[in-house]
């Protein structure tokens, strides 16, 4: 009998909540296997393909294309077919099942201990055990090869018996062929022994910061694991045991009035969600808590430019402007590490941080995203440049990962492409600066104590004034626009 299991959209991580249909990318009736993409959503991070954890025919799908789905809601019922019982391997499973379900669970898992593949939230561990109906016994030794088993013993750990293992009346375990027997009141605690049912290390975390024991949950999920929400949900009740009855009656609240719009009921309306409402919360957060500032200043290129060309020049991987800018910045944030921090508002704490992350901003179809280069301060240029290269073309296409657009600490933001010369930039919360370089253009410069045309360029840094002052703001500006202007200052530091 073919077995229907409903699976959720999972917790993608990084703490989202919703996720837009982009694609679906199996129909009703398709058989699937273990870990096969089902569905493109699209986040506020990135696109993410997501596997299914169960092998077997689908048999719904919730959601259109475009359509936002939150965390926890159906996305599809898959039919995994039950495996054929011992003895007879000539007939089909009793019941019968779905075609190619029980295939398609078999060649996608492979063996019990699935493929490992896990999201935050769910995973292929080991298939859940299913529970079947129990057969008549057959002759004796009608059971596996070398013998039959040995009478009313079960399969060490997994709730069944064998095809040929038989069980006397009026023994413990025996049940009348045909009847189906209820299974008998499970007693607190649901986990007495073995691990507990969770793979999300969220939930642990909600758990253990809330004081719930995981063992006297029961699991909503797949096999009796334990989700966030079943959690969230066991919080609320233990809320309501605690809080003692109102003395008084109480009053009914008066409906909340009716949101009004400012805006004009004319124009075409664009939904603030995925990329561009994560880029509006965030800008709007920014500016609410930081106090910044902004500096800026006009660069001599020239000799930045012929280094370039020069390096180029002598042989290997080619080396990108972007990649000598955030050379320098990632020097001029060691000598001021002021700028490479976080505000920690709840500790009222400065928190100076070790690594440089750095974030460089990417406009893409889909909108502004800030890709993160790890270590950036312990990468070459050569480095620098093939990280940027791979990050711009993961950005481009939409396939960047949660874990490559979170956890900067400083940002570069070349806006100079746009062909704009200078710009106030809003820091990238909850980074405490960020430095914005122009477009680099002839202009007549004093050069030497004369006029002449020289490449010029201007630096803006943005930083938050809880972290520095100007001072160390100006220091930080001005040593990036002198190792700009004299690319050799930066062999002090290498």
């Amino acid at each position: 009998m073919a077995q229907v299991l409903e699976f959720k959209l999972p917790d993608l991580g990084e703490g989202l909540t919703e996720a837009e249909i982009v694609r679906w990318l199996v129909q009703v009736g398709d058989v699937v296997a273990v870990d096969q993409p089902v569905v493109e959503v699209e986040t506020a991070k990135a696109m993410v393909e997501v596997p299914c954890p169960y092998g077997g025919v689908v048999t719904a799908r919730f959601g259109e294309e475009g359509e936002e789905l939150p965390v926890g809601a159906p996305l599809l019922t898959v039919a995994v077919g039950a495996p054929a019982s011992g003895g007879d391997g000539g007939h089909a499973p009793a019941g019968g099942g779905l075609p190619g379900a029980e295939e398609a669970s078999r060649a996608g898992s492979g063996t019990t201990e699935g493929s490992g593949n896990v999201l935050v939230g769910y995973g292929t561990g080991a298939p859940p055990a299913r529970r079947r109906r129990v057969r008549a016994a057959g002759p004796l030794g009608a059971g596996t090869p070398g013998g039959p088993s040995a009478p009313g013993h079960p399969t060490p750990g997994s709730g069944r018996t064998h095809g040929a293992a038989r069980t006397e009346p009026g023994a413990v375990g025996f049940r009348e062929p045909g009847v189906v027997q209820p299974e008998p009141a499970r007693t607190a605690p649901l986990h007495a022994e073995g691990p507990v049912p969770v793979i999300s290390p969220l939930v642990r975390r909600l758990a253990r910061d809330n004081g719930l024991d995981l063992r006297e949950l029961h699991g909503s999920g797949p096999d009796g694991l334990i989700l966030r929400a079943d959690v969230e949900q066991a919080l609320r009740a233990a809320t309501a045991r605690q809080t003692p009855p109102a003395a008084e009656t109480p009053v009914r609240p008066s409906p909340a009035p009716s949101r009004v719009s400012s805006a004009p009921a004319d124009g075409v309306r664009t939904p603030l969600k995925g990329v561009r409402g994560a880029v509006a919360d965030k800008l709007s957060r920014s500016r609410r808590e930081i106090p910044d500032a902004t500096c800026w200043v006009d660069a001599d290129a020239t000799e930045l430019m012929r280094a370039r060309a020069a390096m180029n020049a002598a042989g290997g991987p080619k080396i990108s402007l972007l990649a000598l800018l955030a050379r320098i910045c990632t020097a001029a944030l060691a000598r001021f590490p002021e700028l490479n921090s976080t505000v920690d508002t709840e500790a009222r704490e400065i928190v100076r941080l070790d690594h440089v992350h750095l974030g460089f901003a990417a406009q893409t179809e889909r909108g502004l995203v800030v890709p993160v280069v790890r270590d950036a301060h312990a990468r070459d240029a050569e480095s620098l440049t093939a990280e940027f290269a791979r990050l711009t073309e993961a950005a481009r296409t939409g396939t960047l990962t949660p874990g490559e657009l979170t956890g900067g600490t400083f940002t570069l933001n070349n806006y100079g492409v746009f062909g704009v010369d200078g710009s106030t930039p809003i820091i990238n919360h909850p980074e405490a600066a960020m430095l914005g370089v122009g477009r680099i253009v002839p202009k007549p410069w004093v050069h030497e104590g004369e006029l002449a045309v020289r490449q010029v360029v201007q630096l803006s840094l943005t930083f938050d004034h809880r972290v520095c002052d100007g001072g160390t703001a100006g220091g930080f500006l001005r040593y990036v626009a002198d190792c700009v202007e004299q690319p050799a200052v930066l062999l002090r530091t290498l």
